[in-house]
């Protein structure tokens, strides 16, 4: 990749950014993404058929196969591996019990950015607490005004940015916890059930309004965050030649 100093704004107005959207679910990442670059094509892969996919194009098939043969041809690529297997709840005392049942997950993290720097391309990798991902950046709702807490770590590669103010949450996630009922400002956006949210109400805590998948909207990302992302990484590297991937 050849740098030419002061361009790298100039050619993000003038040529679209090609953004790659790993493990892309609906897209919610690829909507912040949009907000962030402005001018840019983003292509979703996930293992999975999205026919909500958000995005300007869409592949299924292999994420990690996908990175290691194209990535290198994209200018920014995000990564949101599956949290099934990463998180706290496969892990520690649940670990046996998934076991016993024959409940597997993959565990992904590792072969994806093991792909993902062999592109060579400036990248996000984003995780739920309790994963592997290095934890540079951490997001949560409340950063954002979002009916939803939601809490994910980032792992950037290539470039790297300073961690937002964290502010105190206003109060509870609605729901049964613990064998009590609380209300909140913030609705669980995951499970089904014990006052957990409905479909609209994820649309409006994440602000997704393109899909009515329920399972999908749970797993998507608030665009908010990726709109937060995608503008740090403008203006942490400047003179990045987007737009001009080998």
């Amino acid at each position: 990749m050849t740098h030419r100093p002061d361009i790298g704004r100039l050619l993000a107005l003038l040529e679209p950014v090609r953004v790659l959207d790993a493990y892309s679910c609906i897209g919610g990442a690829a909507k912040g993404y949009r907000r962030a670059f402005g001018n840019c094509h983003i292509t979703g892969i996930d293992i999975q058929a999205q026919p909500d996919y958000y995005g300007d194009a869409f592949h299924q098939g292999d994420a990690i196969e996908y990175i290691r043969a194209h990535g290198h041809e994209y200018d920014f690529i995000h990564a949101s591996p599956p949290c099934q297997g990463e998180g706290a709840p496969t892990k520690g005392t649940n670990k046996a019990r998934n076991a016993a049942i024959g409940r597997t997950y993959p565990r992904l993290i590792a072969p994806t950015r093991a792909a993902l720097e062999s592109t060579g391309r400036p990248y996000v990798m984003e995780n739920v607490p309790g994963s592997e991902v290095r934890k540079d950046i951490r997001l949560c709702g409340e950063q954002f005004g979002l009916a939803v807490l939601m809490h994910r770590y980032f792992e950037l590669g290539g470039w790297t940015t300073a961690q937002p103010a964290h502010p105190k949450h206003r109060g509870y996630v609605r729901g049964w916890r613990h064998g009590e009922y609380r209300e909140g400002p913030y609705v669980a956006a995951y499970g089904e059930g014990g006052g957990k949210a409905t479909v609209e109400e994820i649309r409006a805590a994440k602000g997704i309004d393109w899909s009515t998948d329920h399972l999908r909207l749970r797993e998507a990302l608030p665009p908010a965050y990726t709109e937060w992302i995608g503008r740090a990484f403008l203006a942490a590297a400047p003179l990045l030649e987007l737009g001009a991937a080998a």
